[in-house]
């Protein structure tokens, strides 16, 4: 097989569910010229016999990766993959027919286009519809990403495409080391912000980042996360992890704490504000909760000084 233009690139871990239907997506792409990497993140479910029974088409592969976490994964499919362009969709999610080839050409049209992703619209179970309580906000940790319906060059971090739709020039992520493995989803722990991060480097470095909407991806909802703990859970982690980004830069001390004091405070007080809302009211005291965790984690840096090490696999 000659280099493919285009390496998809399905990381899982024990979601055997959800698994068939995403890599089904990717073998029926309108784009011919690629390769479709599973990186099987150390399932013990039915995940193996899934992939090996699609085996037999020509442009998928399956990769065994033990050491659990999400970056870890992404890197050693990065590794592998022979193309420039690596597009990573989530195992349970599904791609549209067009998606590679948005992608394909974005790079091909912009050379210096570092990171491109689009939107993602969330397909809810039958019978199963979204609660009162969930704000457009929060939904985005179920995934959802919506810039509109035009293409945008994204000079704000925090609108970095999502980890489940998104791209990436090889020669850029390998420059920065790969993703880095103490960000990003490990087992249990909803560890985040990895995306986050390689967008800050690539603006940092002059690189362009594209919201793409045409690119599109339908991210499936689990029953098991519309719960207000799932929820709060996956704030606090969030609070971790943007704690975690703040040490990579060398941020560790007071500020930290005085930070995470000022906007526990801003989301107790907006909790209060919005009683009357139930989403709205919902969406601040997981914002709050969150801090909490942040502030739990810089103060543990602080009593604790942690040796900052950048764990690579590329």
């Amino acid at each position: 097989m000659t280099k493919p233009q285009i390496s998809a690139i399905i990381c899982t871990h024990n979601r055997d569910s959800y698994l068939g239907a995403a890599i089904d997506s990717l073998l029926t792409q309108e784009f011919a010229d690629f390769e479709i990497l599973v990186v099987d993140n150390g399932s013990s479910d039915r995940t193996r016999s899934i992939i090996e029974s699609r085996l037999s088409h020509p442009h998928l592969k399956y990769i065994w990766e033990p050491t659990i976490g999400l970056s870890v994964a992404r890197n050693t499919g990065a590794s592998t993959a022979k193309a420039e362009i690596l597009a990573y969709l989530d195992d349970d999610a599904i791609a549209s027919p067009q998606w590679l080839r948005i992608l394909h050409s974005a790079y091909q049209n912009n050379q210096k286009l570092a990171i491109a992703g689009g939107k993602v619209t969330l397909l809810w179970p039958e019978n199963l519809q979204p609660p009162k309580w969930l704000s457009d906000n929060l939904a985005s940790n179920l995934g959802a990403y919506d810039l509109g319906n035009s293409p945008i060059n994204i000079n704000t971090p925090g609108l970095t495409p999502r980890g489940l739709n998104y791209s990436i020039r090889r020669s850029f992520l390998e420059q920065i080391g790969g993703f880095d493995t103490n960000l990003g989803r490990i087992g249990k722990k909803l560890l985040s912000n990895e995306e986050l991060h390689v967008t800050e480097q690539a603006l940092q470095q002059g690189w362009q980042i594209a919201y793409l909407p045409e690119a599109l991806v339908a991210h499936n909802v689990a029953p098991e996360r519309i719960n207000t703990t799932w929820f709060l859970e996956r704030g606090w982690w969030q609070g971790i992890s943007e704690c975690h980004c703040q040490q990579l830069k060398g941020k560790i001390g007071i500020s930290q704490l005085l930070e995470g004091s000022e906007r526990l405070a801003r989301g107790a007080y907006k909790t209060l504000k919005y009683i009357a809302q139930p989403a709205q009211r919902f969406e601040n005291f997981v914002y709050a909760y969150g801090q909490i965790g942040y502030l739990s984690t810089a103060i543990h840096h602080i009593l604790f000084p942690p040796k900052i090490t950048e764990k690579r696999r590329l």
